[in-house]
């Protein structure tokens, strides 16, 4: 039998505030997301950010809940059945979250008790990071490392340049033009702090925040800021967009550091100043609707939008519980 992982970020058990600090303190205490000493990320995390940022985090998560609970966790059940369906009794799937429930650790110690002749993980993260698709290696190999009997083991880097992903995207977009004379196009990826770009550039000489992630080369495929602008191009030119009509920024920063520019919030009001009024926004970065997509990217950049004088701001779904993205993870899985 073939066992097949597929891994989201996580999500809080509900929508309290208990729950919610229990889900930041686990997810910004992994070292790859926070790469700052253990005893300082430790301050930080359970000293300030959890504290504090916890009761805000709970208000926008009760917003995002449905009957279901959260999107993210619903969605991905949903995927998991429906893949288990298409691969038939050959393949084993198994949803986990890297962080909370349900749990990686539990996840493969149920993989390692079907005595797999292969194991292929798919993390849920179009693009390389280190402090996502790393993280969930990282962690996949730690569990894995304590079992007597190795199954093969295969693992998706990312799949932002899988057509149907692109293709995806732009019949969505596709859905809303027939409505709307979009007049510019805005793709926001999860942001990262530049640190971490800078430690992934191996060459040491590649990573300048300009013209290096132009095109995708044997220097920087593995760069996170390289594939999302290579993500953009993909879904442009599916949807046959004309140079300078649409653009890459990144969203969701924390703390002080640099981080990815340029920022979506900031990107916003400068393009109602240049003059336009009607966009369709893009989040490629992530496969589920969450808290990043729906309230940051659906109504608080909407808000910014409409509050610099801006008349029309969509958000384009992403990939859900959608056949396509079934489709999808039957090819990866079937070519892994």
């Amino acid at each position: 039998m073939v066992g097949v992982l597929i891994v989201n970020l996580g999500t809080p058990d509900d929508p309290g505030t208990p729950s919610v600090r229990k889900y930041l303190r686990e997810f910004l205490m992994d070292g790859r997301v926070i790469d700052i000493p253990y005893l300082i990320r430790y301050i930080l995390v359970k000293g300030i950010i959890a504290p504090f940022r916890a009761p805000k985090s709970a208000k926008i998560y009760k917003e995002l809940w449905e009957e279901r609970g959260s999107p993210l966790k619903f969605y991905g059940e949903d995927v998991a059945r429906d893949l288990q369906v298409k691969l038939g009794d050959s393949y084993y799937v198994k949803l986990a979250m890297r962080y909370q429930s349900p749990d990686l650790a539990s996840a493969m110690a149920d993989m390692e008790a079907k005595n797999l002749k292969k194991l292929i993980v798919i993390p849920f993260f179009p693009q390389y990071a280190s402090a996502s698709t790393g993280s969930v290696f990282e962690r996949v190999m730690q569990l894995m490392s304590k079992w007597q009997v190795m199954p093969s083991l295969s693992i998706a880097s990312y799949f932002y340049d899988h057509p149907a992903f692109s293709s995806y995207f732009a019949a969505k977009a596709a859905n809303y033009q027939k409505d709307v004379d979009f007049d510019y196009y805005l793709f926001s990826y999860h942001g990262i702090p530049e640190r971490h770009v800078r430690k992934g550039d191996l060459t040491k000489t590649t990573c300048v925040f300009g013209t290096c992630c132009e095109s995708i080369t044997d220097k920087n495929h593995g760069c996170y800021r390289a594939q999302c602008h290579e993500t953009t191009r993909l879904i442009a030119g599916k949807m046959g967009l004309k140079p300078g009509t649409y653009s890459t920024s990144f969203q969701s920063r924390l703390g002080r550091d640099p981080w990815l520019k340029p920022y979506t919030d900031e990107v916003i009001p400068k393009l109602v100043a240049d003059g336009h009024k009607k966009v369709l926004a893009f989040s490629p970065a992530f496969v589920a609707d969450c808290l990043e997509t729906t309230i940051e990217v659906g109504e608080e950049y909407k808000e910014i939008f409409e509050e610099a004088g801006g008349e029309h701001w969509q958000l384009v779904e992403s990939l859900n519980n959608s056949p396509e993205w079934v489709g999808i993870l039957e090819d990866l899985v079937k070519k892994s």
